[in-house]
């Protein structure tokens, strides 16, 4: 009930390595070879068109639909990573990525959070005591059962709160 008076260290994780995947280990695939460039994904705000026009590629044809059935946690976490760090680099706050369970026994606003994310990488911003889940929100954006209607909207809504 009371976890978070159980103290444990922060663990720290790098997601970066899963970021950059989303330029460096691209598809053969023409268009994806043209917009899924370092230079376009910059981890600029404006770079998540690039990220939204991928997925809405991906779920709207077949081959895609197919690639992201078949290999849906490498989608999630390389668009989990990369969302998560242009979060972490543009916004006012002191975001880092944390293993999910050291977050847990160390912040008392995820008493009521399900454990299900066990595991999970989270950014965590020690100052403000917040937690934000970009993998959760891929999952479901990928899912069909977002609240967001792009990643864009999603991060616009972060953004604005952390300014």
């Amino acid at each position: 009930m009371f976890h978070f008076l159980q103290r444990k260290k922060l663990k720290k994780v790098d997601a970066t390595v899963f970021a950059q995947l989303m330029y460096v280990d691209v598809s053969s695939d023409r268009w994806d070879q043209e917009n899924l460039t370092k230079r376009n994904l910059d981890f600029s705000v404006d770079s998540i068109h690039y990220i939204d026009a991928y997925a809405t590629r991906l779920a709207a044809s077949e081959a895609g639909a197919t690639q992201l059935r078949n290999h849906f946690d490498s989608f999630m976490i390389r668009l989990g990573a990369y969302i998560g760090e242009v979060i972490k680099r543009n916004s006012q706050q002191d975001f880092a990525w944390y293993d999910f369970d050291s977050v847990y026994h160390h912040s008392a606003k995820l008493a009521n959070v399900h454990k299900a994310v066990s595991g999970e990488i989270v950014l965590y911003s020690q100052a403000r005591d917040e937690v934000l889940f970009p993998f959760s929100v891929v999952r479901r954006f990928l899912e069909g059962n977002s609240p967001y209607p792009s990643f864009l909207a999603y991060v616009d809504e972060v953004m604005e709160e952390h300014r």
